[in-house]
């Protein structure tokens, strides 16, 4: 059963895209946390992705998304608008197509676009509207995809992390880090909460404060930290040992 909240969100939008958009959407589905059954309300977006029975106009989306910005703002609707052919394909043979970002429809967009929203769906997706889908799944190329991420974006985020302290750098890098190499690590898509159970379980003690934290950080709880100063160094510390793992 979905939380109250998403399945508000959900029930609101087809009603807009049924009135907009008439035979746009065939099929809305839930990836992300959702799927993944690691959801906050409040903390987690909500990721979609519609497989669509003709080309949206971007009008229509920018309609759709603004009103519906209006009721619901206060957590995102991100996701993309596919075909039920580019699901059945390597997201990295489709082409850029309409996806929203932070309430922003963008025309021609890679939003999202990868194995990892494929596999999700293929491993849980949550359909809301639609018949089951035939997804396009490959694990040696997903987890070839996931160490050059590691090597590439996020070696770079946190040499860039280095001179950007806070709770977001804290919670996005420990638990974005950690969720990918706990995803190698199990061969499959993995959730943030259960990376963070899988970090305390295999890392030594030493790094156990700052996984808590990042966790605390999303799902609530007491401070581990009384020092910002202390908490960014181990922040910087534990994404360098993940980084090295």
């Amino acid at each position: 059963m979905l939380p109250p909240d998403v399945q508000k969100t959900c029930q609101d939008y087809l009603a807009l895209a049924d009135e907009h958009a008439p035979d746009l959407v065939r099929g809305l589905y839930l990836q992300g946390s959702v799927a993944l059954d690691d959801y906050r309300p409040g903390v987690s977006d909500i990721d979609f992705v519609v497989v669509t029975g003709r080309e949206p106009a971007p009008e229509e989306l920018r309609t759709i998304h603004g009103l519906l910005r209006e009721s619901h703002g206060e957590t995102c609707f991100d996701g993309l608008y596919v075909t039920a052919d580019d699901l059945r394909r390597d997201p990295q043979d489709t082409p850029p197509g309409p996806a929203v970002h932070e309430w922003k429809v963008e025309e021609r967009s890679r939003f999202e676009r990868n194995l990892v929203t494929w596999h999700v769906l293929a491993q849980g997706g949550v359909p809301v509207r639609g018949p089951e889908l035939d997804v396009h799944t490959d694990w040696p190329a997903l987890a070839e995809r996931t160490r050059a991420n590691l090597a590439g974006y996020w070696t770079n985020w946190r040499t860039a992390a280095a001179f950007t302290p806070g709770t977001r750098t804290t919670c996005w890098g420990v638990l974005g880090m950690t969720r990918l190499r706990h995803t190698l690590a199990a061969g499959r898509v993995t959730a943030k909460t259960e990376a963070a159970a899988f970090a305390l379980e295999t890392y030594d003690p030493r790094w156990h404060r700052i996984v808590k934290e990042a966790l605390r950080l999303r799902v609530g709880g007491e401070p581990e930290y009384r020092s910002p100063v202390h908490r960014h160094l181990d922040t910087l510390r534990y994404t360098a040992m993940v980084l090295e793992t």
